[in-house]
């Protein structure tokens, strides 16, 4: 039945474009997110019309279907059973218009964040959603997850820069809400059922993005602090002066900071590495006359004020790059750590970290746990390298990360979504009320349970 099905789908596609399980297992994805592909095939439609056509199909004939995009994720999203068809968004590439006067650009959901920016760039606009796997991860797939990353404090995440969007349901529908304009309120705003919901309730195909204006201005200084209650004060002094130029705020624990600088690891540190924390501060305007000596004058207020014991400001590109390549630093984290990423208030951050750490130390022995995220919009990422770190130290590891947070009325993902990875953790952050209108929209817009079965909860 498979085999007549997946004929079927090919004279949609054609033959090229359906791949079977040992083609797509040739592939190496550019992040190992420990993803392998086990499913029946790969499906790789050309557009919205083929993608209605091929899930007309899979409705008809119960068929799971998990969508396939750039494999960044790192909660196990994309991942497929022998049972699966694996939807793959990556021939939908094309840019289909950059509108300068509007500021807005419908992309196909294949192309890549980095293209994104790049085109935007060129004609002297900002793509304001940033995250490290911009080159590889697809923009549909920041939708469906409702990707964060580096500029959240500034300039939100992935849903505050979606102004529409076009979807296809489960069983073929097509659901074109391209809306271009900030203000629209004209009946249900329809895209909200499609970002952040890791591909449930629907495939989003194309997308309309707010663009920025480009800054002209750039500043960034990397700053050590004593302790955790400096670094919520640096926070908010940077806040009370720099207002709406600050857009980015990372704080690094030495756990982090000295695992990627030299001599551990390949990055020269600017300041001395014998500091507990460790903050990437970040600032873009649009007033070369005033911007850079206002940046100054902030850095100069917190060593004042002794918020701050050591920093570095970046007096060129060649070194914003070198400070927040240190940041970017976490290919060591994605191979071998089990991560998480968590949200809650700035001001609980240090204590939560610190009760993990101790937790984690206690019941793992040998367990290195690195911390480190975007503290300005609430986010810590929490790495734990050990021995069997996935295998039988997984459930205590889990254990202590999620139930650490319930005191703190904390998140379970910030970012990262639930995948297959979360699911069981939901209930830490979601009522049963909440839970169960979730399982009714998904039982309302997709009725057999086709699309990406088995995540983020079960039916």
């Amino acid at each position: 039945m498979v085999d007549d099905l997946l004929s079927r789908i090919a004279a949609l596609v054609g033959e090229g474009n359906v791949l079977d399980g040992d083609a797509v297992r040739a592939r190496t994805a550019a992040w190992d997110t420990h993803q392998p592909f086990l499913g029946r095939a790969l499906v790789r439609p050309a557009g919205t019309s083929e993608i209605s056509a091929v899930l007309e199909l899979c409705h008809a004939a119960r068929q799971p279907v998990v969508p396939y995009g750039g494999l960044t994720n790192l909660v196990q999203g994309c991942a497929t059973t022998p049972a699966d068809i694996a939807l793959s968004l990556e021939r939908m590439n094309a840019i289909e218009e950059t509108d300068v006067v509007a500021r807005t650009m419908t992309v196909q959901a294949g192309v890549t964040m980095q293209a994104a920016q790049e085109a935007a760039h060129s004609v002297g606009l900002y793509f304001p959603v940033d995250i490290g796997a911009r080159g590889e991860c697809q923009l549909g797939g920041n939708v469906s997850t409702n990707a964060g990353g580096t500029k959240v404090i500034r300039y939100g995440m992935t849903r505050d820069s979606v102004l529409g969007l076009e979807a296809v349901l489960a069983d073929g529908t097509v659901v074109s809400s391209l809306n271009r304009f900030i203000k629209n309120n004209s009946g249900f705003d329809l895209k909200h059922l499609f970002i952040g919901t890791e591909g449930l309730l629907g495939i989003v195909t194309r997308i309309v993005f707010r663009l920025r204006v480009s800054p002209r201005t750039h500043n960034v200084a990397l700053v050590a602090t004593a302790d955790f209650d400096r670094v919520v004060a640096v926070l908010n002094k940077a806040q009370d002066m720099l207002g709406a130029a600050l857009c980015g705020f990372e704080v690094m624990w030495d756990s982090f900071y000295r695992k990627v600088t030299v001599p551990e690891g390949r990055h020269e540190s600017p300041v001395s590495r014998e500091h507990p924390y460790f903050v990437i501060i970040e600032a873009m305007g649009n007033n070369p006359t005033t911007d850079d000596a206002h940046f100054e004058e902030a850095l100069a207020a917190m060593f004042a004020d002794d918020l701050i014991v050591d920093g570095v400001m970046a007096k060129s590109e060649k070194e914003r790059n070198a400070i927040w390549a240190i940041r970017g630093e976490v290919e060591w984290i994605v191979a071998n750590a089990f991560n998480f990423d968590v949200s809650l208030k700035s001001a609980d951050v240090g204590r939560y970290v610190d009760e993990v750490t101790r937790r984690i130390g206690a019941d793992v022995p040998g367990a290195h746990v690195a911390a480190f995220g975007h503290l300005g919009d609430n986010n810590v990422h929490v790495s734990v390298l050990a021995d069997g770190v996935k295998t039988r130290h997984a459930p205590v590891i889990e254990q202590h990360v999620y139930e650490s947070l319930r005191p703190f009325g904390g998140a379970i993902s910030a970012e990262h979504g639930i995948g297959l990875e979360k699911k069981a953790w939901l209930p830490v952050s979601r009522s049963a009320e909440e839970i169960a209108l979730m399982k009714s929209l998904k039982a309302a817009l997709d009725p057999h349970g086709i699309l990406n079965p088995g995540k983020v909860f079960d039916l």
